[in-house]
């Protein structure tokens, strides 16, 4: 059921149309609408049946699970709005902390200039990716949430993505990634096994193209 709350008559000014929060959070509408459903943003009805977001729940939101995980040490958002353009980002989308936690490693190995960002499901990674607008985006094919083939292309729709190069990773075998076809035309794909061999040259591939 809906978390839903009767408007506050002194805090109307704090709330958000689903449309502006989804704007705000780089995702789909439904994504959004989803969201409150399953009680993660905290809503409320107009008379006229349109729904109102608390703005404090999307803050909270942000905070409780939107916060990056960087290689570079943690940046308050404003700090982060100030780093410049020629900061190279790399936003990771993985649920398994084993291979976040690899993919950190090579990160620091390998391109310790890089910042990198991990999101632990789909709906997370696609405000992430709203806020960062990484040069370079690794996602995993099975995702909580909203799996990485939706992930793409939802993302593929939105003009920003141009500029991002993306790098799938995935403990499917080709045979098994047949229904996920649709999404993975002309992108590279990393079989996790292969991962530490295969990641970094398709990664240093990826932020040359990219400008970075």
């Amino acid at each position: 059921m809906p978390h839903q709350t009767p408007a506050p008559a002194d805090d109307a000014t704090t709330d958000y149309s689903t449309m502006e929060v989804a704007r705000m959070l780089g995702l789909a509408v439904r994504s959004v609408q989803l969201m409150v459903d399953r009680g993660e943003l905290s809503a409320w009805k107009t008379p006229g049946g349109h729904r109102r977001i608390h703005g404090a729940s999307v803050q909270a939101w942000l905070a409780g699970r939107g916060a990056p995980q960087g290689v570079a040490a943690q940046e308050a958002p404003a700090a982060r709005a100030a780093v410049s353009q020629a900061t190279r980002r790399v936003l990771l989308i993985e649920d398994s902390v084993h291979y976040q936690n690899l993919t950190r490693l090579l990160l620091q190995q390998q391109f310790p200039e890089v910042e990198l960002h991990i999101a632990h499901d789909g709906i997370v990674g696609l405000a992430m990716y709203g806020q960062l607008q990484p040069q370079v985006l690794i996602v995993d094919i099975l995702l909580p949430g909203i799996d990485g083939a939706t992930l793409i292309t939802s993302l593929r729709s939105q003009p920003q993505f141009a500029h991002s190069r993306l790098i799938v990773v995935t403990s499917l075998d080709q045979t098994q990634r047949a229904p996920y076809a649709f999404a993975l035309a002309d992108v590279p794909v990393v079989h996790k096994p292969r991962l530490v061999m295969d990641l970094p040259p398709l990664l240093a591939r990826a932020l040359q193209q990219s400008g970075g």
